[in-house]
């Protein structure tokens, strides 16, 4: 009985010391700088995703729009991700998408659900590195 809780202790040491090593792997990588996007956001002019509309139609909108982004396969997850913002009908799309493809892509779409004239778009193309 005592050799497996002294082997017990040895696994549980082991496993510890390698979830150390990892994590301290990690805490190496460089940090993101987004200093100028989060620049940008403080802005009260700029609409940010706080701002969102509660009302049913802007919901709807934004929902619509979310889905029709989502359904499409061929966007990257950054893609997947960018915000939808809708105030009083007029959407706003903010976020790193990976091509001018993904672009116009993310534009059609929203375009199609809420019409011309009524997307403002602050997409940001960053290509892999």
């Amino acid at each position: 009985m005592n050799s497996n809780i002294n082997r017990n202790v040895r696994t549980l040491l082991l496993l510890s010391s390698l979830g150390v090593g990892s994590l301290s792997a990690q805490q190496s990588a460089a940090p993101a700088d987004n200093t100028t996007v989060n620049q940008r956001d403080r802005n009260p002019n700029e609409p940010t995703a706080d701002q969102q509309k509660n009302t049913p139609s802007d919901r709807d909108i934004t929902k619509q729009i979310r889905q029709a982004i989502v359904k499409d396969k061929s966007l990257s997850t950054y893609a997947h991700n960018v915000k939808v913002i809708t105030q009083n009908g007029q959407v706003t799309l903010k976020g790193p998408v990976r091509s001018d493809e993904e672009k116009r892509a993310i534009e059609a779409k929203a375009t199609e659900i809420v019409g011309e004239n009524k997307v403002t778009s602050e997409l940001d193309i960053k290509p892999k590195p």
